[in-house]
């Protein structure tokens, strides 16, 4: 049993909040015009705020509200013992894969292309947010049991593989591979770290790589979505798909125009242009877009800096953890968060294709942020934990001898 030894990383902890606060400003200023367009009537052809109904803050108030729910279970998962996350690891990976292929079912895709929600009690739900916490904790408590065994092909890689795969080929049928990108970054790291050998990480990215060669071609929205980013042109970004027309360079072309219109310094908080005609998914995939037309660049840089001192921070936490399962875990949360918003800022600024996921801590949507809370808490209920002197380092070699050693000594 771990004894708590400390507090809470602080600084963590204040950078979060900051992260939290900056999306809140800015959903109150970007949220207006869809706030607008989702409480109007449909009658009224030129709406006014408090008239008719009208409801201008519509969606800050529900992120409110969401992150309020956030915060709640954040204390209570903060406070909870790192060994009952290491107990509930098998359920909540079974639980958490059936609901990512249970929405394969359902194919709710509230006019999206991927499949990625479920209805619970009249509220929309993405179960891929909560999949990222359950494979972390599951691949934690798998690598601290295999220990030297991860250097093994069948006895590591091959269930490794399987483990991910199941998870990873159920988004890439929604389709969802900003997701399954995510989960390749923190599992490969993960699997790295426990000892894994670099040439078996170089067969599964060669798999990988035929695997992609083959699906991408053979889906029409994924390989649209590809040429047109590859060679954006008239001919590549309008295609008709099934008598509809659709622009496929659209999303990326207005992100630019709202980056590069903020300049230096921003137009100015409520001032955007392009939130309320152009850029679509304004105060979700594509707040950081919004957020730096009204702020500009210097602020903007602020939001990615945040995220440089997540990284740096969780990744010293995962240093000193007491133990191997807890340096798995904080190992996990750091590249999931990190990892998922650097992807979200490269598709914002036009460096990565439109992958539509979200912002960690600053975007629109009450599944985002309460798995956000989730992983944070648990990564912040880590760091109370020090054992400076015979903490896991990250050697991976010697982490899985030493480990071996230890269970043949028992």
């Amino acid at each position: 049993m771990i004894k708590t030894k400390g507090q809470i990383d602080y600084i963590l902890a204040l950078v979060v909040l900051f992260l939290v606060l900056f999306g809140i400003v800015m959903i109150a200023s970007i949220g207006v015009p869809k706030s607008i367009a989702l409480t109007k009537p449909a009658s009224v052809a030129f709406p006014v705020c408090g008239v008719d109904g009208v409801d201008c803050y519509f969606l800050l108030k529900r992120h409110l509200a969401r992150v309020a729910i956030a915060f709640i279970v954040f204390l209570g998962v903060v406070r909870m013992s790192i060994d009952t996350w290491r107990r509930l690891a098998t359920i909540g990976f079974v639980v958490t894969l059936f609901t990512l292929i249970y929405v394969l079912v359902e194919k709710i895709s509230f006019s999206t292309f991927a499949t990625r929600w479920i209805v619970v009690f009249g509220t929309s739900v993405q179960p891929v947010e909560f999949a990222k916490i359950g494979l972390i904790i599951y691949l934690a408590k798998w690598l601290e049991n295999k220990g030297k065994d991860v250097e093994d092909f069948n006895r590591g890689l091959m269930p490794f593989c399987i483990i991910v795969g199941v998870m990873v080929g159920a988004l890439a049928l929604q389709p969802d591979f900003g997701s399954a990108a995510t989960f390749a970054i923190f599992s490969v790291g993960m699997f790295f770290l426990a000892g894994a050998k670099t040439k078996h990480l170089a067969i599964g990215a060669l798999i990988t790589l035929l695997l992609l060669a083959i699906i991408v071609p053979s889906m029409d929205y994924l390989r649209n979505r590809f040429i047109s980013y590859i060679n954006p042109s008239a001919e590549t970004c309008i295609v008709t798909d099934g008598g509809i027309v659709r622009d496929y360079c659209w999303q990326v072309q207005q992100a630019r125009i709202a980056v590069s219109s903020g300049g230096f310094f921003g137009r100015g908080l409520t001032k955007g242009v392009q939130k309320a005609y152009w850029l679509p998914q304004a105060s979700d995939d594509f707040i950081f877009a919004a957020s730096a037309e009204e702020l500009g660049f210097l602020r903007s840089m602020l939001v990615v800096l945040a995220f440089m001192v997540i990284f740096y921070r969780g990744m010293m936490i995962a240093k000193n953890a007491p133990d191997r399962f807890s340096m798995f875990v904080a190992t996990g949360i750091t590249l999931w968060l990190t990892g998922q918003a650097f992807f979200n800022i490269g598709v914002n600024i036009g460096l990565l294709p439109v992958t539509g996921i979200t912002l960690p801590f600053i975007s629109y949507g009450g599944s985002s942020i309460l798995a956000n809370a989730i992983g944070i808490g648990i990564l912040l209920n880590i760091s109370r934990y020090s054992n400076f002197n015979n903490a896991p380092s990250f050697n991976r070699r010697r982490n899985s001898r030493s480990y071996t050693a230890k269970l043949s000594n028992n």
